[in-house]
């Protein structure tokens, strides 16, 4: 691929619609193995957080990881205005805050082409080529370099042998003609992507494969960013319960149906923000999930209810269907269908507060009757 930037302190910006976080913490924990860098704290990534961020860059800073999240039309171009990227992410396109956007995904896709318009008109743009969506991003006129990453379609820099491997993920990627294998500690395949334009990124400021292997291995994930916990009696809790959107939710049931063992149970919370878009995509989790090896759904709150309603038109067993209303409810149930052996994932949009669930299950598990 080559080198992507010369000279300047290189400002990196990641965007997109799941993966952001993840993908600049991986970034920042690879640059950071050669160089001293700023990245911008969890997931401070309002556009004031970019304006603040932009304050604090001391000449010793060799490079600058940050974050641009997006709700409303505007919001990467005055992130731009406050830091201007030489190296563009776009981790992906999808239905996050789609409702913001008239319920259209070609709405949220010329919001996050904001980046491309307004970054450095010479920097280089990566963009995940197995997102069929991000083939809406507005990439025509950009002058600068595109580097595409992803698993089963042609891209510059492909992940290949990807593999569920001690608690993470293990995957090949070939740099410059020569194999090289990595891990992160961190499950599902989505996060191969991440990982990927981390890989692309060091490597084209001429990170050494070795430490660029050192920085994934010694990521930390953000909090509720798919944790698993053991709780004894080989009973496993996935909390991935930050946030959730369609896409992401069918991330999570692929991780359950993974590396759950015999019981699986996918405890799925209402997705805000998706405007004319709630029904379709609530049903369409709904039936996502029947089609996986899921034992039992249970879901939280009210538009919660059409992803049960999705999995039973889909032929999921009503028997092994529950809605619940409240946490309390939904936790003394879990409590008692936890039998040796179950895993539980737990997914739903932050403002349900379900890594509480999380919580909970960890003080009772040993309370279980």
């Amino acid at each position: 691929m080559g080198q992507i930037i010369k000279r300047q302190r290189p400002v990196i910006a990641v965007t997109g619609s799941a993966g952001k976080t993840t993908a600049k913490e991986m970034i920042a924990a690879v640059l950071k193995r050669r160089w001293k860098i700023f990245k911008s704290p969890s997931n401070h990534n309002a556009p004031s957080a970019t304006r603040r961020h932009a304050r604090l860059l001391r000449p010793f800073h060799r490079a600058v990881v940050v974050e641009y999240g997006m709700q409303f039309y505007g919001n990467i171009k005055r992130h731009c205005q406050y830091l201007q990227p030489h190296i563009g992410v776009i981790t992906n396109v999808g239905r996050a805050h789609v409702g913001n956007f008239g319920g259209r995904v070609s709405g949220v896709a010329k919001a996050k082409s904001e980046l491309i318009r307004y970054m450095k008109p010479s920097g280089t743009l990566l963009l995940n080529a197995d997102d069929p969506s991000s083939a809406l991003l507005h990439t025509k006129g950009f002058k600068g370099k595109i580097i595409t990453v992803g698993i089963r379609n042609k891209a510059d820099l492909k992940a290949t042998h990807v593999h569920y491997k001690n608690g993470g993920m293990s995957f090949n990627v070939e740099l410059d003609g020569i194999r090289h294998s990595f891990y992160i500690p961190i499950l599902g395949e989505h996060n191969i992507y991440n990982a990927l334009f981390a890989v692309a990124i060091a490597h084209g400021l001429g990170i050494s494969t070795q430490q660029i292997r050192v920085g994934l291995k010694t990521f930390v994930r953000s909090k509720s960013r798919l944790v698993v916990y053991r709780l004894g009696r080989n009973v496993k809790v996935i909390d991935d319960a930050y946030s959730s959107n369609p896409d992401a939710a069918k991330a999570a049931i692929d991780v359950l149906s993974t590396i759950g063992t015999n019981t699986k149970i996918a405890v799925l919370g209402s997705m805000l923000e998706l405007g004319k878009h709630t029904s379709k995509g609530h049903q369409e989790v709904g039936r996502y999930a029947a089609a996986k090896n899921v034992s039992h759904l249970y879901t939280l709150g009210s538009t919660a209810k059409l992803i049960a309603a999705g999995a039973r038109g889909a032929g999921f067993p009503a028997n092994r269907i529950k809605s619940f209303a409240s946490r309390p409810q939904l936790q003394k149930a879990l409590l008692q269908k936890m039998e040796p052996g179950t895993t539980i994932l737990i997914k739903g949009s932050n403002q349900l507060r379900m890594s509480s669930i999380a919580k909970y299950l960890k003080r009772n598990a040993g309370k279980r009757k």
